[in-house]
């Protein structure tokens, strides 16, 4: 089993802040000495229409990637972040892709609501810099050696 793979990440986050903490994390990760293929290619959404139109190649997305991994906010503006995963998940060319929701929310409807469409987890934002870096470097890595569909 090769983990040498490179991930293709998209990460639906309207706040800045939050963002670079996960850019930040995933940069931190890019720099472990695991060979040639430890690489990481972000990609941002800024909305949850903007993220249905990155992975539906409409718009000026046309040539945008297939992510590997989906990290998603849930309140977000014009679609929501369930919303988005719904539509992920009944789309048979997108619902293999993993949606981690990363969220600020602390609601167990929430939650409830994300595994009910399918979330492959839901996990809330840490506050501090650090916790963010181990708890993003966690999920990275499960999903960067996890055996996926194509």
């Amino acid at each position: 089993m090769s983990i040498e793979r490179r991930m293709v990440i998209l990460v639906v986050e309207d706040d800045d802040e939050h963002y670079e903490l996960i850019e930040r994390s995933i940069r931190l990760l890019d720099r472990k000495p695991e060979g040639p293929g430890a690489r990481y290619e972000l990609h941002r959404a800024k909305d949850g229409e903007e993220a249905l139109k990155f992975l539906n190649r409409k718009g000026g997305f046309v040539d945008a990637p297939r992510p590997n991994l989906i990290l998603l906010d849930l309140h977000l503006p014009r679609v929501m972040g369930l919303d988005v995963l719904k539509q992920v998940k009944e789309d048979d060319r997108l619902r293999k892709i993993p949606v981690v929701v990363l969220t600020v929310s602390e609601s167990e409807e929430d939650m409830v609501r994300a595994y009910d469409s399918g979330a492959a987890g839901f996990l809330q934002k840490p506050v501090m810099p650090e916790q963010f870096d181990t708890l993003l470097s966690t999920v990275i890595e499960y999903w960067r050696i996890a055996k996926l569909p194509e």
